[in-house]
């Protein structure tokens, strides 16, 4: 397996470190580096890009400004000399956020992270064409766990992974929020606030902003509260005549 990566960091010698760190790692190969976003966007339009490391403080567009712009945003790894924007990287479901100076120990946890990543991605391809798709895989504690769909409460953003709820576990697992989403099927799940995708046969109850599924209660953001109602609720919602 090889993870075409690119580099986006106004600071030359910050460039250089991560260029010789991929250049160190067998299964990271660089296709590009640029100084700001700007000159970076067309790099993009062919989907090549498969880990993006990105600074978050340049000069005109942030990276994270620019990340929100991207359609199809790749994994990404955030390389920023200010801890404070932590919090910030993985509500955008960063895979991982280092803080410069970056060592080449820290670097490389955060690269096995995207390999994990693809490597159950791969997993759940060949599992999606030789079976039906009502489960996946995902990695957990060093093995591999199946998922069924129908088991599922909720999906949960947690920083840098994200917490796979069912009415007899919780299943932690370093895969990115967005990934979770976009395999899961459209017609049994919906977003509902930026950090939770939930089952929609197994909601009890709607109480104002917040979803109650068992003992757990799911908040409702406001810009998605109407499609999510109409998602939950659509022609069963009884009134008097």
């Amino acid at each position: 397996m090889l993870i075409h990566c690119l580099i986006i960091d106004d600071e030359p010698l910050a460039r250089k470190g991560l260029r010789e760190y991929i250049g160190d790692v067998d299964f990271l190969n660089l296709i590009g580096e640029f100084e700001t976003p700007l000159k970076a966007a067309a790099a993009f339009s062919n989907n090549e890009v498969q880990l993006l490391f990105l600074d978050i403080q340049m000069p005109k567009l942030s990276g994270m400004d620019f990340l929100k712009s991207l359609r199809q945003p790749p994994p990404v790894i955030f390389t920023t000399a200010f801890p404070q924007y932590a919090l910030d990287g993985f509500e955008l479901n960063a895979l991982d956020y280092l803080v410069k100076p970056i060592s080449f120990e820290r670097f490389l946890k955060a690269v096995l992270k995207a390999k994990e990543y693809y490597e159950v991605r791969q997993q759940n391809k060949t599992i999606e064409i030789n079976s039906a798709p009502d489960h996946f895989f995902i990695k957990e504690d060093n093995r591999l766990t199946k998922i069924f769909f129908r088991d599922i409460l909720f999906v949960e953003a947690l920083q840098n992974y994200v917490a796979i709820h069912t009415a007899e576990h919780k299943h932690i697992t370093y895969l990115t929020f967005n990934a979770i989403e976009a395999y899961l099927p459209t017609e049994q799940f919906i977003k509902t606030h930026k950090s939770y995708i939930i089952s929609v046969a197994k909601v009890d109850g709607i109480e104002g902003s917040t979803i109650r599924m068992s003992k757990h209660y799911i908040p409702i953001s406001r810009n998605l509260k109407e499609a999510v109602l109409e998602k939950l609720l659509g022609n069963r919602f009884l009134k008097r005549q």
